[in-house]
């Protein structure tokens, strides 16, 4: 997902001065630790960069003119196929990655992520054992144990070789090296043709579709119909796959299709049965929060159940609360697939959830910072709901 950046605020401050004025006051000490690497952020800076100078048209599709996944399969199999190491991975399109992630170190795993795109240091990406970005220095480390292999397959691929590829291997490397017992991982680009779906159905956990806009519409082959079968092309034989929505009836069709063919039981947290409700809004340790219910119901075979009655959510919104709603869904599928984990870790990592920048509300030195000496802000910087879907 490449974010769409969409900001609410007590006076008509510009979105850009906004984002550029917040990173200015962060950014110093990423600047600092971002010199530790700078081999490696050179080496990948002078390899194709499509979220740099933009995606080709219909590069995201299972197409002829569509990104070459076998490309990808070598550059894996050149490192031994790290991503075959790790146990299973949930495989996010796009959005509730750190939701996901406070659960299932709430209740004890360690967990990998991989998400795209960064806003102050490309380290963001790669999310290892420590909850943290990967570090600099074993970032750096990493790039020069695999520096020749790399040179060498690049060489070999005639120089087609991607930044998003390379840096995708070096976090399924990194997952593998830190033992993780799973992997969230986020597509960079729709689904089908992406880099990070090289991930068998023996690897994978669940597919989770969370919406159908029109991101990189040119890309994925200009509608929203082309879009959603570039999406589906993350499913996988066997896996469960969640849906969060809610979607156009046309859309649901076309990726529900997809997921029969493949003997994929079928998840939506936008199902009526499943009685989400906001309740009231409150103040909780200084930060605005929703009290919410969140009730699952038994779908099939697979063994859903759950009721989460006065959830604190940190993050406002009825799109968070379907946030949270499918993040659910996902912790119970893989806990019908033998995962443990209990009902009190799904409570205890949706409230504990608080991403910088989603429903914040900023201090007073921050404000002071933006030029906005006593106001007070409320910061969203969300992915809208596209025009031609429904409300929720």
């Amino acid at each position: 997902m490449l974010l769409h950046f969409k900001a609410f605020l007590t006076s008509s401050f510009s979105q850009r001065g906004i984002l550029k004025q917040m990173r200015s006051v962060r950014t110093l000490c990423s600047h600092r630790e971002d010199s530790e690497m700078k081999d490696l952020v050179d080496y990948i800076d002078s390899l194709k960069n499509y979220e740099k100078y933009g995606v080709p048209t219909g590069a995201g599709t299972d197409s002829n003119d569509g990104f070459d996944l076998g490309r990808m399969r070598r550059l894996l199999d050149r490192f031994g196929n790290p991503h075959s190491k790790f146990k299973l991975k949930p495989f996010i399109l796009p959005g509730l990655k750190v939701i996901l992630l406070v659960i299932l170190r709430t209740e004890g795993y360690s967990v990998g992520c991989y998400s795209s795109p960064h806003i102050q240091t490309i380290r963001e990406r790669i999310l290892g054992r420590s909850g943290d970005p990967v570090s600099a220095k074993l970032l750096n480390n990493l790039f020069h144990r695999i520096k020749q292999d790399l040179d060498q397959a690049i060489k070999e691929e005639n120089g087609c070789i991607s930044h998003f590829e390379v840096f995708t291997a070096m976090a399924f490397i990194l997952f593998a090296d830190e033992k993780v017992d799973i992997a969230v991982i986020e597509a960079g680009l729709g689904g089908a043709r992406d880099a990070t779906n090289i991930i068998s159905s023996s690897g994978l956990a669940a597919a989770v579709i969370t919406t159908v806009g029109e991101e990189h519409l040119a890309a994925l082959g200009g509608s929203l119909e082309s879009i959603a079968m570039a999406k589906a092309g993350i499913i996988k034989q066997g896996c469960p796959l969640v849906l969060g929505g809610p979607f156009l009836p046309h859309i649901e069709y076309i990726i529900r299709e997809k997921a029969v063919n493949m003997d994929s039981p079928v998840v939506s947290a936008s199902d009526s049965g499943n009685n989400l409700a906001v309740k009231s809004f409150s103040i909780l340790n200084g930060k605005p929060c929703q009290i919410c219910d969140i009730e699952i119901q038994t779908v099939k075979d697979l063994k859903l159940s759950c009721k989460l009655h006065d959830l604190k959510l940190q993050m406002p919104g009825a799109h968070q609360l379907q946030n949270a709603a499918t993040a659910t869904c996902v912790t119970l599928c893989l806990r019908n697939l033998g995962w443990r984990i209990s009902d009190e870790s799904i409570r205890c990592g949706l409230e504990r959830t608080y991403l910088l920048g989603r429903s914040q509300l900023l201090k007073s030195e921050e404000a002071k910072a933006l030029g906005l000496s006593g106001a007070t802000i409320l910061l969203d910087l969300m992915k809208p709901t596209p025009k031609n879907l429904p409300k929720h």
